[in-house]
């Protein structure tokens, strides 16, 4: 899981396995696959490794029994080109109004996406570009003027609604993909940019400068493209934001950047100083694979919900103090997994057959950057005008049911109307994000169904426990933030309690039953930046 807080944490309250009258997935229904997936036989379920032959064909083998159809003709799996890029660069010289050498790591981190043994940019201007935005719905245009080509821009991270105190200012503190680095990178990239260096700064990004050192240096997988993404900056990196001071106050800019580059009258500002680096790869290829499983619609088959979870997590690393050193992942994410093998199941024995196919997707590389759902996205197996939406399953809670339901990024589109109603029927809450600013709907597979217009839905157990109130649930969350998540010891123990899995589990199979019988498709909202796509994918359907 990508996001950089994590709801859920582990216990030892345990609780009896037992049917729910909820729906018809119970707590022993996700064990036995749990504690398969989060063993130790599979090595910590990394791409390209022993793990993920062991765990795909896991995976497939689970499909067949259930009785699945092959999503991919007579396949189970979707092949998923890689390439693992270890950029090493060089120092960054600064000349100019702000002259200095910058420590790779310290003052900045870069990479490129390039397929080439090195890139180099040489006495590249830079170019301040505000936050880096072409959003022509809000009526923004950072680039508006501007030629980039042989540029770096400098750009800032998050959006311009960010603590601008105005909530019609894009969508004021919650974050919209415009916010997102993912984004800047993209942007900068049509613009003809050479290079990118987005300014870190704690809380708009969400996370301190470790976070940006550790994840945007070493080495990187990507998908295999045909232009071997030639199209994408040379460089593309961070820059802090002491140097980002001493860069704008060159240029005369020493009022705080973010209000500076928030104001209607913007224009790019060229900072007077060129910038000179260059990156060294070691590229690696190879092939992972999504697993793939179809049941098929009695009336309408070739109308399509789609259930994801990713497979995948981090393999053997570094030894914790008790000399552990395989990342099994058991939140993150053989919860999710688990749950989508106990759906397909729940679907596959209903009395009811779905009037629509239910597509249960398993996705790789989530951990890399969210690279199997991406590639299903720009290679779906099924139309995407013809799929109804997207359920996403990640890191399930094994604290117990929860008395509220928190909605990633809520106000995007119709399926959340659905969890709402069932909430009501519960007697739950549902909530927005707690930190709406930190872009979580951006930072998991759903996202990309999103992005290519198929309203996608992401919620989970709250912290609100059952049994045990909120300040424990949250509780629960920051010591699983602190001490587990992306750690050795998220392991599976007998004594998690997995009423919360159960509780998600059956909340997203109610909603893809009610969608199953239905003849309507889910809009976005009318805010929504991925209405647009939905759109004019579905005038062409």
């Amino acid at each position: 899981m990508l996001t950089a807080a994590v709801w859920f944490s582990c216990n030892n309250n345990k609780k009896t396995d037992s049917q729910t009258d909820t729906g018809p997935i119970a707590d022993n229904d996700i064990r036995g696959y749990l504690s398969a997936l989060a063993d130790d036989s599979l090595t910590g379920r990394k791409p390209f490794t022993e793990g993920e032959t062991k765990t795909i064909n896991y995976l497939a083998a689970q499909f067949k029994q259930i009785g699945l159809e092959p999503a991919n003709n007579s396949s189970y799996f979707q092949d998923v080109p890689l390439v693992e890029i270890t950029g090493t660069p060089t120092a960054m010289q600064l000349n100019g109004k702000t002259s200095a050498t910058l420590k790779p790591g310290t003052d900045f981190v870069a990479s490129t996406r390039q397929e080439l043994s090195s890139v180099e940019i040489k006495n590249s201007p830079l170019v301040f570009a505000g936050y880096g935005v072409v959003a022509p719905e809000y009526g923004w245009n950072d680039y508006k003027g501007l030629d980039v080509k042989g540029k770096t821009v400098v750009v800032l991270v998050n959006d311009p609604g960010f603590k601008s105190g105005n909530r019609t200012l894009f969508h004021g503190d919650t974050m919209t993909y415009y916010g997102r680095w993912t984004y800047k990178y993209e942007e900068a990239a049509r613009q003809g940019a050479a290079g990118v260096l987005i300014v870190h700064q704690s809380e708009p990004a969400s996370y301190p400068w470790s976070v940006v050192n550790t994840s945007f240096s070493g080495s990187k997988l990507y998908l295999q493209q045909d232009d071997k993404h030639l199209s994408r900056c040379k460089m593309e990196g961070w820059v802090s934001e002491e140097t980002a001071k001493k860069l704008l106050a060159g240029a005369g800019i020493t009022e705080d950047m973010r209000a500076y580059a928030r104001k209607k009258e913007f224009k790019a500002v060229p900072l007077k100083t060129t910038t000179t680096i260059s990156i060294v790869n070691k590229l690696k290829y190879s092939t992972s694979h999504n697993v793939a499983a179809v049941l098929k619609g009695s009336t309408r088959p070739d109308e399509y919900i789609i259930y994801t979870a990713h497979w995948d997590h981090l393999g053997i690393g570094q030894p914790d103090a008790k000399g552990d050193s395989i990342y099994n992942g058991a939140v993150d994410n053989a919860s999710g997994t688990a749950a989508l093998l106990a759906m397909a199941k729940a679907f596959k024995n209903a009395k009811e057959k779905p009037q629509r196919s239910i597509v249960f997707l398993s996705v790789t590389a989530e951990e890399q950057g969210l690279l199997g759902s991406e590639y299903y996205g720009s290679h779906p197996l099924f139309p995407l005008n013809k799929t109804v939406g997207n359920l996403n399953m990640d890191a399930l809670s094994p604290d117990g049911e929860s008395k509220d339901i928190p909605i990633t990024g809520r106000g995007q589109n119709d399926l959340e109307d659905y969890v709402e109603a069932i909430a009501k029927e519960q007697g739950l809450t549902v909530e927005a994000d707690p930190n709406p600013w930190a872009g979580g709907y951006y930072r998991s597979d759903h996202f990309n169904f999103a992005k290519v217009g198929v309203p996608a839905l992401d919620m989970h157990t709250g912290p609100d426990n059952k049994e045990h109130g909120r300040e424990w649930g949250t509780k629960q969350a920051d010591t699983f933030n602190a001490e587990h998540y992306h750690q050795p010891s998220d392991n599976y123990t007998r004594d998690m309690d997995l009423s919360g899995m159960t509780q998600t589990a059956n909340i997203l199979y109610r909603i893809g039953a009610k969608l199953a019988g239905e003849t309507t498709f889910p809009q976005w909202k009318k805010n929504s930046e991925f209405r647009a796509i939905r759109e004019k994918s579905m005038a062409g359907k």
